[in-house]
């Protein structure tokens, strides 16, 4: 599955962003599908990740109440919305998709490009 990801910007912190990520290639519905970031000299890490079916979600305690992830299988695009953006949040955001949401959160199965998140103080 090929996965493009949209939607990062510069942002002031308080701010909102929603990050798009549109994939093409295979069977979008049948696939768990999520985000990473990584910070500037930081390893990267999971952030939200969401099952075929959107029964299930799970995020990163650090965006907990704050990140919302989502997806439309009608348009095989999946989306995580960012509120009460933090400076610590400014990273290059990567969509993944993978078999399963723990699959996804150890070691997804396909990566897209990276947008860039910056937060602004």
């Amino acid at each position: 599955v090929q996965l493009q990801a949209c939607g990062g910007g510069l942002v002031q912190a308080g701010g909102s962003l929603r990050l798009s990520c549109a994939a093409s290639g295979r069977t979008f519905s049948s696939d768990a599908m999520g985000w990473f970031r990584q910070a500037p000299g930081k390893e990267r890490e999971f952030v939200a990740t969401i099952s075929w079916n959107g029964g299930n979600l799970y995020y990163a305690d650090s965006v907990k109440g704050r990140f919302t992830v989502s997806r439309d299988n009608a348009k095989n695009t999946g989306y995580l919305q960012m509120n009460s953006l933090k400076p610590e949040d400014t990273a290059v955001y990567y969509c993944v998709a993978g078999s399963s949401t723990g699959r996804i959160r150890t070691r997804p199965d396909y990566w897209g490009q990276g947008t860039l998140v910056t937060v602004s103080s």
